[in-house]
């Protein structure tokens, strides 16, 4: 196959789903995975009517073998691979304090290990295609600050920004390119969770939380999935392929770093 292909983990909705959608619009042919093949094949469907190339995968991160197995079927469906996504995460709210071991160890085995595991089997396949390639993690604004009642979910994903600086110095040598986007408040079912466990924490109305973190942004309105992707769409471009090591912010004007 001549086209590059992309592989995108959790892309059944949200960022996900927008991801994969861009880089079908850049001329990728797109394997999507996620846990909920329904999810998935919805998206894929729709790519495909309008004239794109996806192909949907059952694949829940946080187990080692099915990341891998994820790679191993893109490549017989596709031929080979370009680039890697790492979206797939979860988010989680609760004070420091009150946070279960459970809630801490799921949010560690998807977002931290499920984005390890990803870059394991992403840079196993470019090395024995011995190609170049690019591999793409999502952390957050929350990786670049702790945010209240976010202080586990903050923890994955600052550990993401060092899982993205590291890998970028130790797969440089075989022309693999690591970076990771930072969204902010992105309109998605997640920050719809996020501020309904945030207003029952802070005892206002549903909504009020999200409201708040809106009016913090300079540019003066939330973030879509489609902000983030544009990211994504460079990264996963020709025109990246002198950056690596980096978490970019794409959040409208919250954090300047």
């Amino acid at each position: 196959m001549s086209k590059k292909v992309a592989l995108v983990t959790g892309a059944g909705q949200g960022i996900g789903e927008g991801i994969a959608r861009q880089l079908a619009d850049d001329g990728f042919a797109v394997a999507l995975s996620g846990r909920h093949l329904d999810k998935v094949q919805r998206v894929v469907d729709d790519i495909e009517k309008n004239g794109g190339q996806a192909y949907a995968i059952e694949a829940d991160v946080q187990y080692r073998d099915q990341v891998f197995d994820s790679v191993k079927k893109t490549v017989e469906h596709f031929d080979h691979l370009d680039v890697f996504v790492n979206n797939a995460g979860i988010a989680h709210v609760a004070q420091i304090c009150n946070t279960k071991e459970e809630d801490l160890d799921r949010l560690l085995d998807i977002n931290v290990k499920g984005t390890f595991f990803g870059i394991q089997a992403a840079a196993a396949q470019f090395r024995k295609q011995e190609t170049p390639g690019k591999i793409i993690n999502a952390s957050s604004i929350a990786g670049h600050e702790g945010f209240e009642l976010l202080g586990a979910y903050s923890a994955t994903k600052f550990a993401i920004r060092g899982l993205t600086q590291a890998a970028a110095k130790e797969l440089a040598r075989y022309k693999i390119t690591v970076n990771a986007y930072c969204p902010g408040i992105v309109l998605t079912p997640m920050w719809d969770q996020i501020d309904e466990e945030m207003s029952q924490v802070n005892h206002v109305a549903k909504g009020e939380s999200l409201k708040q973190y809106l009016s913090g942004i300079a540019l003066g309105r939330g973030e879509e999935p489609e902000d983030v992707a544009n990211l994504v769409s460079f990264l996963a471009s020709d025109k990246a392929d002198y950056i690596t090591g980096q978490a970019i912010m794409v959040d409208g004007g919250i954090k300047y770093v």
